[in-house]
């Protein structure tokens, strides 16, 4: 997150918006304090991920677009566990 050059309190809300936008997606249901966690823990998985890779995103913009896509394989790898 402080790459993103966002703090705790952006990184709250974005995350919240990328568990709900990614849960959506998914059509999962889950509440708000998971779309947070999802979020906020998506995108950090998300940024290793593509850094692996080399690429990086920045700002809220970016760290939203990473939250989604790591939300997205977390919800993923929790439907492969449950089933």
């Amino acid at each position: 997150m402080g790459d993103a050059g966002i703090g705790w309190i952006a990184a709250i809300i974005i995350g919240g918006l990328a568990g709900w936008i990614a849960s959506n997606f998914m059509k999962s249901d889950t509440g708000i304090f998971l779309n947070i966690i999802l979020g906020i823990i998506g995108a950090s998985i998300a940024s290793f991920l593509f850094g692996l890779v080399g690429v990086s995103f920045g700002g809220w913009l970016g760290y939203l677009v990473a939250g989604f896509v790591g939300a997205c394989i977390l919800i993923w790898g929790g439907r492969l566990i449950k089933s």
